[in-house]
């Protein structure tokens, strides 16, 4: 960016209609703001029904920039009356809300969300709204390997697809925008994901998707309907995953492919403290299993596939890693999890104060590691399909 600006990035993320600013913005003069308004107006015409402006991470703003930012926002959104613009600010940037909150009083449009205020409820661990961000996170991180690998397992433009356990939809919606299915039924037990997912599509304009609230292992869905249907990092959490497949099979059209995705926790890793973080993910499975869920399932993909009578058996792995993006992503992510495997899951299993703290010491080893300049983290995930006979 210009010199003139301080340090500063601008990133647009199409999958979530989402403008970031991170960093420092005080330009001297309007001048100096020129392509970064450029960037932000080409953004907001890319996006349809609502589109995100975060600036959770933008740490200064002088009146120069916020005035000049302010016209091109109030310009796009009087020009386009079904369009509209979420400012996401943070209480940790104590100015930010209510500096933007003077331009939302202006521009009925325009309004703000503090992103703390929002998330972080006292909830079960199931279904904890404070994971959303975390679950949109972790579909961007990976969809950066799967939308290369779909089409490999099957995926194309046309076809009648099924994402079962949806949860708050937001692979339905990459699908629905990367590869124009010519049906789409997006199914999950949870009302308040599904509840969720209708939001995000309405704001995004995006009809088309069927979400649908249903029992995966007792689908309301007659057989033999999809080309393609997915169950990603839900197998896992079941005490009986052979049932899922069965219904999976079921609703699938011979020749068609089921597509799933698994975890093996126990070889997260990172560097520097390799030693610590490797006891924690161990450790992590056997928390899992402890509550029926199997979340080493990854490498067992095949066996299951097999076992449920599909052929044609295609199996890949690949490693979410901090080098992938923004590394501060990677390092939300295990944030979250160890509040909700150490904060809550460890808590319920009844561990000593003494293991939880042991416990967490090494998800803050991966954060570190993630964070650290010359470190490394990974997050490894396998992917499945297989073909139902004929």
């Amino acid at each position: 960016m210009n010199a003139n600006l301080g340090k500063f990035t601008l990133q647009f993320d199409p999958t979530n209609q989402e403008i970031a600013l991170v960093g420092k913005l005080r330009p001297r003069s309007p001048i100096d703001m020129r392509e970064i308004l450029g960037q932000v107006r080409h953004g907001l015409d890319a996006c349809k029904g609502v589109a995100y402006l975060n600036v959770k991470r933008l740490t200064n703003i002088n009146q120069t920039a916020f005035h000049a930012l302010g016209e091109v926002l109030s310009s796009v959104c009087s020009h386009r009356a079904d369009f509209s613009v979420v400012v996401v600010t943070s209480s940790v940037i104590s100015w930010s809300a209510t500096l933007f909150r003077e331009l939302a009083e202006r521009e009925p449009n325009i309004t703000v969300q503090v992103y703390d205020s929002a998330f972080y409820p006292g909830q079960t661990f199931v279904e904890d709204e404070s994971f959303i961000p975390i679950l949109r996170t972790q579909t961007k991180m990976t969809w950066r390997h799967e939308r290369q690998m779909l089409p490999r397992h099957g995926l194309r433009s046309g076809a009648f697809v099924a994402d079962i356990c949806c949860g708050i939809g937001d692979f339905a919606t990459l699908i629905h925008k990367e590869f124009s299915p010519a049906r789409l039924v997006a199914l999950d037990h949870s009302k308040r994901s599904l509840e969720y997912a209708r939001r995000v599509a309405a704001e995004f304009g995006l009809s088309g998707i069927e979400y649908t609230y249903g029992d995966a292992s007792q689908m309301l869905l007659g057989d033999n309907l999809f080309d393609f249907v997915t169950c990603r990092h839900s197998l896992q959490i079941f005490d009986r995953p052979d049932l899922l497949l069965r219904e999976l099979h079921r609703i699938c059209k011979p020749g068609g492919r089921v597509y799933i995705t698994n975890e093996k926790n126990s070889h997260c890793l990172g560097e520097p403290h390799s030693q610590s973080i490797q006891w924690t993910y161990n450790e992590v499975a056997r928390l899992f299993s402890h509550f029926d869920m199997d979340v080493e399932m990854g490498p067992k993909s095949r066996r299951f596939l097999t076992d449920a009578g599909f052929e044609q058996i295609q199996v890949e792995s690949f490693m979410v890693t901090n080098l992938d993006g923004d590394p501060q992503d990677f390092a939300d992510m295990i944030e979250a999890w160890e509040n909700v495997y150490a904060g809550e899951m460890a808590v319920r299993r009844g561990d000593t104060p003494e293991f939880i703290r042991k416990f967490r010491q090494g998800f803050r080893d991966h954060i570190a590691a993630a964070l650290h300049p010359k470190g490394y983290a990974g997050w490894p995930i396998w992917a499945a399909s297989g073909r139902k006979p004929f």
